[in-house]
């Protein structure tokens, strides 16, 4: 069995899946490394995965990112993002587009550096990084060293064409198609950035690899081997003709879900006292700052769904959003989303990868408010999978969330259930069975 050091960026919705991987790798025999952040070590337990402390980038996010130390300059960055989300989604993309300049390739000299060290130390045979970090990625190729790519979000991450760019959805939600000028902008700016990474990623690997290939377009540079997407392989999104293994795990939710703790137990019987569903309520580690949202969809229940319930996750806004807790809607900083999910009825979500996907798989319909990234490209998938409704969540008012939830039943519902039939086959174990057989048939020559 190889042994394989799993590399993850510092933010919880990238570390926790990445984790379940190399969790699964070292169940299946790996001997498995898992290289991130010390806020991390606890995400492996055990007769699991080793960790290895390995800071790869300047910012973090431990789980609610409002709450996560971070330099002043990455706080400011941070308030940027979030007052360019209220403008709406062009402009948050164009802001995410100009901080993608100064962060994706911060330092790529000491994670070359790092690297080398922990390869020196460990001798690995193989490495798996987040497709995101990309500066892990140059280095990896600087280094000749086999590895494989994880996915974390929406698939056209890994970018299957010459007409695709990182940071553009390959399609809109019906609810939010811009209109052809702000489409121009947002392809311009990924362009512009698509060139200049592309430049500084060639110029770093001929100064630190002279005879190896070229890296070709930042953004495109993967695994040569395999693949490993954190997604469903849903039949209308773009694919490479050829290229290496294409691993579709559907979702990265570890096998036997927790169970929910006796505090949370005791929550959803005093809400099932007054309701007769529930709905769950989370936008992520980065935008539960957006609490007028919160408080928008959480009044829309209340005041709009007699006999609903609901279940919100305010981040660093619980104390904000205090007054609207009650016999029908519980207010906290985090949830146990995945167990929450095996209780709840529907859910209200950001078009995180994570949450679509941890829907999927528990059979749960989902309201989708796109704010920002690839959200806008997972909730145009929900709609085309008939398992989610999509709204804008600047233009949404109260009184459109009744309409909204209660449209998720039925048909909706009946297809994510019939998604979760397909989708609890696959898994962080099913990818790492096929990843290990990769691995045993690529043996490249470092």
């Amino acid at each position: 069995m190889p042994r394989v050091i799993v590399v993850s960026p510092p933010f919880a919705s990238h570390a926790a899946p990445l984790a379940a991987l190399a969790t699964a790798l070292a169940a299946l025999g790996a001997e498995v490394y898992f290289a991130c952040a010390p806020e991390f070590a606890d995400l492996v337990q055990g007769e699991g995965p080793t960790f290895v402390p390995l800071t790869v980038s300047r910012n973090s996010n431990t789980g609610v990112a409002e709450a996560t130390r971070q330099p002043v300059s990455e706080a400011a960055r941070l308030r940027e993002f979030l007052d360019a989300t209220r403008v709406g989604a062009v402009p948050a993309l164009l802001t995410q587009a100009r901080h993608r300049r100064a962060d994706m390739l911060a330092d790529p000299e000491g994670v070359l550096q790092s690297l080398r060290a922990l390869d020196d130390q460990l001798s690995p045979d193989w490495y798996v990084t987040d497709q995101l970090s990309f500066a892990v990625t140059l280095a990896l190729h600087c280094m000749g060293a086999p590895y494989a790519t994880f996915c974390p979000g929406h698939p056209t991450y890994v970018l299957a064409s010459s007409d695709a760019y990182f940071g553009v959805p390959y399609d809109w939600p019906r609810a939010m198609r811009p209109d052809q000028s702000d489409a121009d902008r947002l392809l311009a700016a990924a362009r512009e950035n698509d060139a200049a990474f592309t430049s500084k990623f060639d110029a770093f690997a001929r100064r630190h690899a002279p005879s190896a290939p070229s890296p070709g377009r930042a953004f495109a540079l993967t695994s040569p081997h395999a693949v490993v997407y954190a997604y469903p392989d849903l039949p209308w999104l773009p694919d490479p003709a050829r290229g290496p293994a294409r691993l579709h795990a559907g979702h990265m939710v570890p096998p036997g879900v927790p169970a929910l703790d006796v505090d949370w137990s005791q929550r959803l019987e005093r809400l099932r006292r007054h309701t007769e569903r529930i709905l769950l309520v989370a936008f992520g580690t980065f935008l539960s700052a957006r609490d007028d949202v919160l408080r928008t969809v959480v009044k829309g229940v209340v005041d709009g769904l007699p006999g609903a319930g609901v279940v919100v996750a305010a981040g660093q806004r619980s104390k904000a959003l205090a007054d609207l807790a009650g016999d029908r809607a519980v207010v906290a900083a985090t949830v146990p989303q995945q167990a929450l999910l095996q209780h709840v009825d529907a859910m209200v979500h950001h078009g995180g990868g994570n949450s679509f996907t941890e829907c999927l798989r528990a059979g749960v319909p989902a309201l989708v408010l796109p704010f920002s990234s690839d959200q806008f490209a997972v909730a145009r998938d929900a709609e085309r999978a008939g398992v989610g409704i999509v709204a804008d969540p600047n233009t949404l008012k109260w009184t459109d969330i009744p309409r909204a939830l209660d449209g998720l039943r039925g048909p909706k519902r009946d297809a994510a259930l019939s998604g979760s039939v397909r989708l609890r086959s696959r898994g962080p174990v099913w990818a790492a069975e096929r990843l290990l057989r990769v691995m045993a048939r690529s043996v490249p020559g470092r």
